[in-house]
């Protein structure tokens, strides 16, 4: 059943979202303006035949692979050296506050982040890091509000790093004690100990944990909508420190904000078509944590 559910999900997301990728074949993936052309495909004409589907969301795309490549990147850093801190170097007492902490964390909703990005970092941001004349040098392009790509890439950093941590702490603890007691029987010590041995170990672990928070910011909406800047906008490397203050618009958040148009046929075919992009995006990253922790089994290791 759980199986027919999800081949129906896909089959029915699919049906929905294929005259969209029809119209547009290989340049649904191109470079566009989003925004704009949302508002078009909403304004088409009643007649099916007259239906506008024209779009290029490169734009969206940018905004989903920059927001959460650089939360997972920064996330794993954290993680990693938080969870070989909790299993190898904390005292007891703290190791015992620090896991229901992280576990807090992780079940904060992603509501109460956005509300905290945007009314405290996005103020912070605006009225402390950006310029006025920065702010005057771009206006004709873009405004810079705080709200952005960074500070959207930063909550969710926060956001992941919890599941990152949870299952790094589980698979660290599975190591075998006897090799760690192997080694300190040579004379190595803790940290070498921890890191040639136990991290090594469960290399496929921290992949697996790297693939599910990847899965998890890949989906976030409501927060990315609410301090992004929520805009269409294609932020380029070569601005300088302009760069981390500029707008994006995700895949995820574009849902969230153009849900009211779903009724419009060709709208809501449009909407269903990044619905798609998301749901296969997500399953091929869910399939690529399970297969990640395939090779801990040769280390005698449960995944």
């Amino acid at each position: 059943m759980v199986l027919a559910l999800c081949a129906g999900m896909v089959i029915f997301v699919l049906a929905k979202a294929w005259p969209s990728f029809a119209s547009n074949g290989i340049g649904w993936f191109g470079a566009g303006t989003p925004d704009t052309q949302l508002g078009d495909i909403f304004k088409s004409p009643s007649a099916p035949s007259d239906y506008v589907y024209e779009i290029g969301v490169w734009p969206l795309l940018w905004g989903t692979i920059l927001t959460t490549g650089v939360a997972v990147f920064l996330g794993l850093f954290f993680s990693l050296f938080t969870a070989i801190f909790i299993v190898e170097f904390a005292p007891p007492r703290l190791e015992r506050l620090l896991e229901p902490v992280v576990r807090l964390l992780a079940a904060v909703p992603s509501v109460v982040y956005g509300l905290i990005g945007i009314l405290v970092l996005v103020p912070f941001v605006s009225n402390n890091l950006i310029s006025d004349e920065r702010k005057e040098s771009v206006g004709y392009v873009t405004q810079l509000t705080g709200a952005s790509w960074s500070v959207a890439a930063l909550v969710l950093t926060v956001m992941i790093v919890p599941i990152m941590i949870t299952i790094i702490v589980d698979a660290l603890r599975s190591v075998p004690k006897s090799w760690i007691e192997g080694a300190a029987a040579l004379g190595v010590n803790r940290w070498r100990i921890m890191w040639t041995i136990s991290v090594r170990t469960v290399r496929p672990a921290i992949i697996a944990a790297v693939i599910l928070a990847a899965a998890r910011a890949l989906g976030e909406a409501i927060m990315i909508s609410m301090i992004s800047g929520s805009l269409s906008f294609v932020p380029q490397p070569v601005d300088g420190l302009t760069f981390f203050f500029e707008p994006v618009r995700t895949l995820a958040s574009s849902i969230v904000d153009n849900a009211e148009g779903l009724s419009v046929i060709p709208f809501g075919q449009t909407i269903y078509a990044f619905a798609f992009l998301l749901l296969i995006s997500s399953a091929v990253l869910s399939w690529a944590g399970w297969a990640a922790k395939i090779p801990m089994r040769k280390y005698g290791v449960r995944p």
